[in-house]
């Protein structure tokens, strides 16, 4: 990793979750110095916050399930596998044990650390940097980008005290796949950006006793099995993905939104999987061309062209679960085989998500588009998974946030933005990591990005 040389501006990182820590916390143990910014507040303040909103509905937009300290997989399963094959795994698991995780995550195949653990985790992470000299300011939220002739300049920072300017030659986005606003003000700068697939769908509950039983049958409930969870994927004739993501045994479906006039819900487990439910989303790949239908059905405010289209149809989607949802926190939900039969539910199984479930027919106000792969998903996971397709198993309305809708464009081997120099777009926001893990790796391959690009200037 190339040593710091005499760099008069700090290298600045946009966001505090794994992606953001983990390239401040490598460009700060190698003598960098860093400004990590983040919009939301520290994880300790932040988790009143999301408490607050979970059992009043007191949102705070800048303090969220989204939006502060550790980002959003803070509030989730922890869990700590990828997909993807890459040395650096190590390194992230080695300094997730080094600040509080397990030490299982070192040896186990699929390693978990838990909410509750995830939140020492990142206060630790934070206190390294700060003793290594680096700054991580709360409330404080990037609104613009200074440029010259192609360059980064410096960075405008919103905080409580007003409006200031950070002058430095380098901003790493790791802004995550929520802050919308931030996407917005870089189509505004003409800071090239794409649209991005991703999935949408909805949280699938279940009692954990039928999970156990299905995967485990007389076995079920011996003390030495870990709590029973599944994964499962199909596409229809057209290759389209229908899959289980997050599954969280032992777990809580929560609220998830970050603003007004919305209802997104998302899943979490405490490190001991002790809840009486198992959820996971169950969702179906959402591509470019999928904007159109919904345009035959929605009056939509954006150009399917637009790099943030996509984005507005999340947002959409969003609203139109929270009208659905009686416009507050209650969310619509279903029973399984009613949704599958195109059948309105008229009682609900008992659930963990505390605000409320309101019944109501997902089958008819999500898009067809969406809930026609959904059925023959269902149908299909019925087949191949015992007890998966019943009637106690409940539909809870939505899951949007599975990862960013939008990509910023960059350099392949310089992990610089392809048109603006000092510009480092990095982690699942971005649209370069879909995990923990995958986006701390691409906070690692920023870092050493924006240190390669330092010592040629």
């Amino acid at each position: 990793f190339p040593k710091c040389g005499k760099i008069d501006k700090p290298v600045v990182i946009v966001g505090t979750g794994p992606a953001g820590l983990m390239c401040g916390l490598t460009l700060a143990q190698n003598g960098y110095k860093v400004i990590l910014l983040e919009r939301g507040k520290c994880v300790e303040e932040r988790m009143k916050d999301v408490e607050a909103f979970w059992e009043a509905g007191f949102l705070n937009p800048e303090s969220n399930v989204q939006f502060g300290e550790g980002g959003a997989g803070t509030f989730s399963d922890g869990k700590l596998t990828t997909g993807i094959k890459d040395f650096r795994i190590r390194k992230v698991l080695e300094e997730f044990h080094k600040h509080g995780a397990p030490k299982e995550i070192l040896y186990y195949s699929k390693p978990h650390v838990g909410t509750d653990n995830l939140s020492k985790m990142v206060a630790s992470i934070r206190s390294e940097i700060r003793k290594l000299g680096g700054e991580v300011r709360f409330s404080n939220k990037l609104v613009n980008v200074k440029t010259d002739n192609g360059e980064i300049c410096g960075a405008v920072v919103e905080s409580d005290s007003g409006e200031y300017v950070i002058e430095t030659n380098n901003i790493v986005l790791a802004i995550g796949h929520s802050a919308r606003d931030t996407f917005l003000m870089l189509q505004n700068r003409n800071i090239a950006m794409e649209q991005k697939s991703f999935s949408v769908g909805a949280r699938i509950e279940h009692k954990q006793t039928a999970v156990d039983e299905s995967l485990y049958g007389d076995h079920a409930g011996n003390p030495l099995l870990p709590k029973g969870e599944y994964q499962l994927s199909w596409r229809d004739k057209n290759g389209r993905g229908v899959y289980t993501f997050c599954m969280c045994p032992g777990g809580f479906v929560v609220p998830a939104a970050s603003s007004s006039r919305q209802v997104v819900v998302n899943g979490m487990s405490p490190s001991n999987r002790g809840s009486r439910w198992a959820n996971s989303g169950m969702v179906v790949e959402i591509r470019p061309e999928d904007y159109s239908e919904l345009m035959k059905h929605e009056e939509m405010a954006v150009s399917k062209d637009s790099p943030l289209a996509l984005m507005a149809f999340q947002e959409r989607l969003e609203e139109l679960c929270w009208l659905n949802g009686g416009m507050k926190q209650t969310a619509p939900a279903q029973r399984m085989v009613d949704f599958v039969n195109k059948k309105n539910s008229f009682d609900l199984p008992e659930s963990s998500y505390t605000p409320g479930l309101l019944a109501s027919p997902l089958h008819f106000w999500m898009p067809e588009f969406v809930t026609g792969r959904l059925r023959e998903g269902f149908r299909h996971f019925g087949k191949v998974s015992r007890g998966f397709l019943t009637n106690d198993a409940v539909m809870i309305g939505v899951e949007t946030r599975t990862s960013s809708p939008v990509r910023i464009l960059r350099d392949k081997e310089s992990y610089q933005h392809i048109t603006l120099k000092g510009l480092f777009p990095c982690g699942e926001g971005a649209g370069y990591a879909g995990g923990i893990v995958s986006a701390a790796i691409d906070g690692e391959r920023c870092a050493e990005g924006v240190a390669g690009y330092l010592s040629l200037v």
